[in-house]
């Protein structure tokens, strides 16, 4: 029985396929099934090949990267990867329905696309484990958001493989009058600046990626920069990030745990934490120091996760309070900030 992850490459560019090809087959869990230039020559291979995982080029001639998902996908219910230069176009790929990304390397440099394959290869394991969310189940309902809440509370969130546009979802159905939000999302280096200007335009939440020094302040949300850690600090009375660089920790830098175990010594009971979909366990620990400091703590469930890995692992280990849909969080955290009233 073969148990290899059946890889379809999709890019217009030969350089790009062969590397891709060359570079993933070195995984012994990993064959590359079929090659394919253009969306429509994917088409057909992916009915030939039947592959599991496909990884797919944005900038393609005859049709782009993100239509083809966006027609590829109500046919085929297949986990795709989207690999791409350096620009805002991979969340209009994530928001068509893809699990992940990555940047493209400088071909000219080897270490860089040594880094590339790996991480690619990491990647095409954990979409193996994903499935694709339907849009409805990523639908936001409607909750008042006109009571009073508390504002003195911090609300930390983190999240990794498909975590963009689950965060996406929640702070585009916040108000304005949310306390300070912290997020750590694994994400590359450059990405987390588009991510935090996206949703900076698309949502009512003042959001940008953390700078260190930057308070924590009202209808304001701050993302960790990819590469680097991020802490809370309380002083003379008000929460501040620091940002730093560090060695991985859980694999990961940013690391989840990392802001999370800051959030429980510093905020203590003042803080609410949400750990969203991913694979591992990057942050399990860090909200169970949350919850026993006091916090209060959510978890998303099963059916709405793209990977449900670390959600599982804090749920399994007692560090989530309420387990519930991604379209439910917003009014589950309303909730718990009115009764920290």
């Amino acid at each position: 029985m073969n148990s290899k992850i059946r890889v379809l490459i999709v890019d217009d560019s030969l350089l790009s396929r062969e590397i891709i090809s060359m570079g993933i087959s070195s995984s012994p869990d990993i064959e590359v099934v079929a090659k394919a230039g253009d969306a429509f020559e994917a088409a057909d291979k992916i009915l030939k090949f039947k592959p599991d995982i496909m990884t797919c080029d944005v900038e393609m001639p005859k049709m782009n990267g993100i239509e083809f998902i966006k027609r590829l996908l109500p046919q085929y219910s297949l986990p795709i990867i989207v690999v791409s230069s350096a620009s805002e176009v991979v969340f209009e790929a994530i928001n068509a329905g893809a699990v992940d990304f990555i940047p493209k390397p400088n071909t000219q440099s080897p270490k860089s696309v040594e880094n590339f394959i790996n991480e690619l290869i990491k990647k095409i394991k954990v979409a193996a484990h994903s499935h694709v969310v339907e849009k409805s189940e990523l639908k936001i309902k409607s909750f008042d958001s006109k009571s009073s809440i508390s504002t003195d509370t911090i609300v930390a969130i983190g999240a990794s493989t498909g975590g963009t546009e689950a965060i996406y979802n929640i702070l585009n159905s916040l108000p304005e009058n949310m306390p300070g939000i912290v997020i750590t999302q694994h994400i590359p280096p450059v990405f987390s600046e588009m991510f935090a200007n996206r949703l900076n335009n698309q949502t009512k939440l003042k959001v940008k990626e953390a700078e260190n020094g930057d308070y924590i302040e009202k209808g304001t949300v701050l993302i960790a920069p990819g590469s680097k850690h991020m802490t809370i600090k309380k002083k003379l009375g008000r929460y501040c990030v620091e940002v730093f660089q560090g060695e991985r920790v859980n694999g990961h830098c940013p690391s989840v745990d990392v802001l999370f175990k800051s959030v429980a010594k510093e905020a203590k009971n003042k803080s609410i934490g949400i750990i969203l979909t991913g694979m591992g366990y990057d942050g399990a620990r860090g909200l169970l120091a949350m919850r026993r400091s006091g916090a209060k703590t959510i978890g998303q469930d099963e059916k709405s996760c793209v990977v449900y890995g670390m959600p599982k692992v804090a749920y399994d280990i007692g560090a989530v309070q309420k387990q519930v849909s991604l379209s439910n969080i917003p009014q589950v955290l309303f909730s718990m900030l009115k009764d920290k009233k």
